[in-house]
């Protein structure tokens, strides 16, 4: 009896002082093998474009390459849904976006196959970038002011694209609407591509984007940028005015690319990462390159960043409420 009383002791010793040299071992050999990093939208996009420019500096830190996978469909929810379901221990990561841990939830309360406030460990928010209000170079309208006074004396008469039925940007646009108090007709699109193309072309008037997508056809003539949701003006657009600038602070809250790593990864590990990205969001090429996008680097600790999602996560239930904004 005191022989098994003894060995349940020594388990219980065990599995009280154990665990924290194993997970110290696991931390300190971390990572011994490539890192993968879905993107759960299309390649070619701003959250690709970020991931990339980031991820491939951060593989160098940390002495193993960082695979950007990108699983896109149902604004963001499939490649997240694979990520909550990964396991955690730090070889499957994520990218967050406003999309996959505000939007999604907004409008498909009932059967999204993942829990946004759940199911991750923020690790950082890897840059912020502007919003963008864009119009077609024949749009009647040469700034801001022009452009809502323009809605108001015509509602229902203009269009706007989005990257889809309630994404992200579509409730930048429905904000936007109930703001001002103006009626325009939402487009939605396959991804806010084949949308930036269709502005281009004429085929809608308006379009709600991130700038990244979309800098290239402002800075080529092709669209004429209306106002910008950021803190100041962009050195890359002088002549475009903020929303704060324009009277609507409430608009002016940029799009933000961070990194997850699925719920019960080893706090160790999720410290490594951060470290990482903070160290290569200064690196001198990485802020350039960032830049060239319109993005600010971030690099934020996973306790901040997990505040900014849920700041999102109120307002984009917000929004969905107020407009009766739904998938059907």
């Amino acid at each position: 009896m005191k022989r098994k009383f003894a060995l349940l002791s020594l388990c219980a010793t065990v599995a009280a002082v154990g665990v924290t040299p194993l997970a110290a071992t696991a931390a300190d050999n971390y990572p011994n093998h490539a890192i993968r990093v879905i993107v759960p939208f299309a390649p070619g996009g701003s959250t690709d474009i970020v991931t990339r420019i980031v991820t491939r500096e951060m593989g160098e830190i940390l002495g193993q390459p960082m695979v950007v996978e990108n699983k896109a469909g149902a604004g963001g929810a499939i490649g997240a849904a694979e990520a909550a379901r990964a396991k955690p221990d730090g070889y499957t990561l994520s990218i967050a976006t406003i999309s996959t841990l505000a939007v999604n939830p907004a409008c498909r309360p009932d059967d999204l196959p993942y829990k946004p406030l759940e199911d991750f460990i923020p690790v950082t928010n890897f840059a912020n970038l502007p919003n963008v209000i864009e119009v077609n170079p024949k749009f009647p309208a040469a700034n801001f002011k022009e452009f809502v006074a323009e809605l108001k004396k015509n509602p229902g008469t203009y269009t706007y694209g989005s990257s889809g039925t309630c994404s992200v940007l579509h409730l930048f646009g429905e904000a936007f609407k109930q703001s001002t108090d103006t009626d325009v007709i939402h487009v939605p699109y396959r991804g806010a591509g084949p949308a930036v193309t269709d502005a281009v072309g004429g085929q809608i008037n308006i379009m709600f984007d991130n700038l990244p997508s979309s800098m290239a056809q402002i800075q080529g003539g092709n669209l004429r940028a209306m106002a910008i949701s950021w803190p100041e003006r962009l050195a890359l657009l002088p002549d475009v005015p903020t929303l704060a600038e324009e009277g609507y602070p409430e608009l002016n809250s940029p799009a933000w690319y961070g990194l997850l790593a699925p719920k019960g990864t080893p706090d160790a590990i999720v410290q490594k990462l951060h470290a990482a990205a903070a160290e290569a969001l200064k690196k001198p090429a990485v802020i350039e390159a960032l830049a060239k996008q319109g993005a600010s680097p971030s690099g934020n600790t996973p306790e901040e960043f997990g505040k900014e999602i849920k700041e999102q996560f109120d307002w984009a239930a917000e929004v969905v409420t107020k407009g009766g904004i739904s998938l059907e």
